[in-house]
């Protein structure tokens, strides 16, 4: 290295720069997130998304659907909205080995019978991505494979080419000449990922982006990385299981949060038509302590098993813990319970359980994880084909959740009889198949479990 190159250190946050390491960012206030970069010189190298370089009225502009190239995976085709956007960028993230370059390449099988697709692998070798395919029983006759990891190669190939998709994998492994870093660097990455996306938009091809995620699980590289890019996915799943979920954080051209559900087999990932059923425990009688609530994941509603196991506390400091939902919130909630409901949890151990290794979020699984609860501390199941759902306040008033009929609908259709609902959810009309009890208080909700 020559005596003229000057480092610098760069947040992985907001991608900001100072001369000297710090333990919190100046810039995003964020801790342990800078480090050392090599200071490259300033070069033009971009060129407007847009060729007219003219104020425009916004409402003398033609608004267009974007055509969607469908993936012939379903469940894909649901967490992206509908399919592939032309021109858009999609940023893929997940585990090592949790099945991203497996789904991309049955993805590219399909759709390669219609539209032109172009593979380019960065991590493995071109014999290795055959060999992938061969095992997967793929037909991948139509399939453009190029192993290379220079961006200004692939761009020239890009253009050259002009397929309709091409995969990036990964985003980490593609260095440019322009810049004396190492590849997978904070201005390596954000420097690919630009160009691609202006590329992306100035011809009309659709790349997807393959992302290494963090040991924390976020995508490596700098935040702005998911600012660029039109769509972020997350593979999500246990390494233990075979189940793997396809969840959408953002989507400028669709719903957010949507859920795809996957199962690993032998020939690849195959789709899970009904993903509620992985989320339930099958008992032969009802078992305190399990209650089943209906969670919204985007515009699919899921029925998940909430298990809660309450036992006495052996040690001056009960334990509190939950798996797949916030354990802040199971805290509150037991207080809400003593408080409201006249049950003390403080001297017994509370863990609690989303089952299937699904995580859930929203508010609305507050009642059912409640009502779990009190099941496994008198130790009397709750009634027979009974679901929960709602949020619970701090004054122990039951509050409504979102698209409550749509929750009600998918429990009727699976055989549900019962449902303890928030009084502001109960449907104008009666639903059929399911007795509905709306209730306003935590008190009410307790006295109809039963």
């Amino acid at each position: 290295m020559n005596g003229q190159t000057k480092k610098h250190f760069s947040c992985i946050e907001c991608g900001g720069q100072t001369l000297k390491w710090q333990g919190q960012c100046p810039h995003c206030q964020a801790w342990n997130t800078l480090i050392e970069t090599l200071t490259e010189k300033a070069v033009s190298r971009f060129s407007p998304v847009s060729e007219i370089d003219q104020v425009q009225n916004l409402s003398t502009i033609e608004a267009r659907e974007e055509a969607r190239y469908p993936t012939g995976i379903e469940e894909l085709d649901r967490v992206l909205g509908g399919g592939l956007v032309h021109g858009g960028v999609v940023l893929l993230g997940g585990d090592p080995g949790i099945g991203k370059s497996t789904l991309l390449l049955q993805a590219l099988s399909f759709m390669s019978a219609q539209h032109s697709v172009l593979y380019i692998s960065g991590e493995e070798s071109a014999q290795q991505v055959a060999l992938r395919a061969k095992r997967l029983a793929l037909n991948v006759q139509s399939v453009e494979l190029y192993a290379e990891i220079q961006l200004e190669k692939i761009q020239a190939v890009l253009v050259e080419r002009k397929p309709s998709v091409a995969v990036i994998d990964s985003i980490q492994t593609i260095y440019s000449e322009v810049l004396q870093s190492a590849p997978g660097s904070v201005a390596q990455v954000r420097e690919c990922a630009a160009q691609l996306t202006r590329l992306a938009k100035s011809s009309g091809i659709c790349i997807i982006l393959v992302g290494h995620v963090t040991k924390e699980g976020a995508l490596a590289g700098p935040r702005v990385l998911e600012h660029m890019v039109d769509t972020v996915l997350y593979f999500e799943g246990d390494m233990h299981s075979s189940f793997r979920m396809v969840r959408a954080f953002k989507n400028r051209f669709g719903a957010i949060n949507e859920l795809g559900v996957f199962a690993m087999s032998e020939k690849g990932l195959r789709e899970v038509k009904n993903p509620s059923a992985l989320f339930l425990s099958h008992h032969d009688k009802q078992v305190p302590g399990s209650c089943i609530m209906v969670t919204q994941e985007g515009t699919r509603p899921l029925l998940v098993e909430i298990q809660a196991l309450v036992d006495e506390a052996r040690s001056p400091n009960p334990r509190r813990l939950c798996v797949g939902l916030e354990q802040n919130r199971l805290a509150m909630l037991l207080a809400v319970l003593h408080r409201h409901a006249g049950i003390p949890c403080y001297d017994q151990d509370v863990f609690v359980n989303a089952v299937g290794g699904v995580k859930i979020t929203e508010p609305g699984a507050d009642l059912a994880v409640m009502l779990a609860v009190v099941s496994s501390l008198r130790n009397k199941p709750i009634a027979e084909k009974m679901i929960v759902i709602g949020e619970i306040g701090l004054a122990g008033e039951i509050r409504p959740v979102q698209r409550g009929q749509e929750r009600l609908k998918e429990a009727a259709k699976l055989g549900f009889k019962q449902a303890i609902i928030p009084l502001a959810n109960k449907p104008k009309q009666a639903i059929a198949g399911i007795n509905i009890i709306a209730v306003g208080r935590i008190g009410e909700a307790v006295g109809q479990m039963y």
